[in-house]
């Protein structure tokens, strides 16, 4: 994590120019309010501090705004999110006079009177109104590492959305903020700023065992895929001797999620029938999108309901964030169809994890995944339902060899698909590319 920059700095850098607007709402979102009246008690407690700081003859004049580095901000929409206004501190008293059209900070700008024109408004921290504010702002403040918590119950499908513009503003230096349910999604927003660099050392050596901030960092630590695994594992209902099969790509009938499923329900009928003794096998659809109400989807989900499997199949919304998954399940499905994937980063990531991956031999897979060394492949199609059924049964009834394959795929990986191998290769036909630009120029 890059020392904490100044406000101005950490601002400019976030989302650079946008639409402007003749005015600036800067709104203010009082967040993890498990109620109403608890927002309420939120804010009036906390907004004495800011006018309290620099008291009501703190007003700035039309000409101090103007010279304010901070005069850019006058066009974009902010929107803050706070469990607590007054951590907020230098925020609300030197922000609000430079981005507010020349009105300066006053007793009454400080209570917040909704639908003022010029002064902030206050929202509530749950509904409709609070995920459009947040999907249309220039940039989103997440004050505390608090807030953090009110990103997946809120913005729900939009969170990947939203990460991009976030300014992440930490104050806390107390173990119990660092639970993986505040701080998740850290490594994907715009930027962090925090309060101190002893802070921001502290908040780097308690996260780092964590947090994906590289994929490969966290495939490689052991306690950080020991946390994930469990914090997964427990939100999906799965228990840790349990296996767990997923299948993780955007919800598309090009990806199989379809055929996944039907092969997940024939290798249980398999292992019913044939009376083996297996741990407990469970799916996990991830790449969902139900705000799409897309027919497949809906296909999807009235299949596992029909087919008396919907308590050993999960759905989970598209993300950024992989390596959780990737640290939570035992074997990854790679089922996409037709041609397959042109390469299929998602099986390079998996292999990162010692993951054995069950792919079809189609594409790009059929040069990443060495059938019965570091998985298993099946035909693309509906001929590949019943060797899928098949190899997912195989490889739920053999845990040593899960392990080998694992840990082949890794030893593969390493050697062929790290990113100086790649950039390798690129900067190989770069530089034909060049040579023979260079003669031909020259001819």
């Amino acid at each position: 994590m890059a020392k904490p920059p100044s406000v101005a700095a950490a601002v400019a850098g976030g989302r650079g120019s946008a639409h402007h607007r003749n005015r600036l709402l800067l709104l203010i979102l009082v967040a993890v309010a498990a109620s109403a009246s608890t927002a309420g008690f939120l804010l009036r407690g906390a907004l004495r501090d800011p006018c309290d700081a620099r008291g009501d003859s703190a007003a700035l004049t039309a000409a101090e705004v103007a010279g304010s580095p901070l005069e850019f901000m006058r066009s974009k929409l902010v929107l803050l999110v706070s469990h607590e206004l007054s951590l907020s501190g230098n925020l609300l008293t030197e922000w609000w006079p430079a981005i507010t059209d020349g009105v300066g900070i006053s007793s009454e700008t400080c209570r917040l009177t909704s639908g003022v024109d010029n002064k902030p408004e206050v929202l509530p921290a749950r509904g409709q109104e609070a995920v459009d504010t947040a999907r249309k702002a220039d940039l989103v403040i997440l004050n505390t590492a608090v807030a953090g918590k009110w990103l997946d119950p809120v913005l729900k499908d939009h969170v990947p959305e939203v990460l991009p513009k976030i300014l992440w503003w930490i104050h806390e230096m107390r173990g119990h903020y660092f639970k993986l349910e505040y701080v998740k999604h850290l490594p994907f927003v715009a930027g962090a700023m925090i309060d101190s660099h002893t802070t921001a050392e502290y908040w780097k050596s308690r996260t780092s065992d964590r947090l994906n901030k590289e994929l490969m960092e966290v495939a490689e630590d052991s306690v950080a895929r020991r946390v994930l695994r469990e914090h997964i594992r427990e939100s999906l209902g799965v228990r840790n001797e349990d296996i767990l099969f997923a299948i993780i790509n955007s919800v598309s009938r090009g990806k199989g999620q379809d055929l996944f499923l039907q092969a997940f329900y024939q290798s249980l009928q398999l292992i019913q029938q044939q009376k083996l003794k297996v741990p407990v096998l469970h799916a996990v659809v991830v790449g969902s999108d139900m705000n799409a109400q897309t027919k497949f989807e809906t296909q999807l989900r009235d299949f596992v309901v029909k087919s008396g499997i919907h308590a050993r199949v999960q759905f989970v919304n598209k993300t950024l964030a992989v390596a959780p998954y990737l640290a939570a399940i035992d074997v990854l499905v790679q089922n996409s169809q037709a041609r397959g994937e042109c390469f299929g980063r998602i099986t390079i990531e998996a292999m990162a994890f010692k993951l054995p991956v069950l792919g079809t031999a189609a594409g790009g897979t059929t040069e990443i995944v060495v059938d019965g060394s570091t998985g298993l492949l099946h035909p693309a199609g509906k001929e590949g339902v019943a060797p899928l059924a098949k190899n997912i049964v195989r490889l739920a009834s053999h845990a040593e060899q899960r392990v080998a394959m694992g840990k082949k795929g890794y030893d593969r990986m390493k050697e062929m698909f790290m990113e100086h191998h790649m950039a390798g290769r690129i900067a190989a036909v770069l530089k034909e590319v060049l040579k023979k630009s260079q003669g031909h120029w020259h001819s």
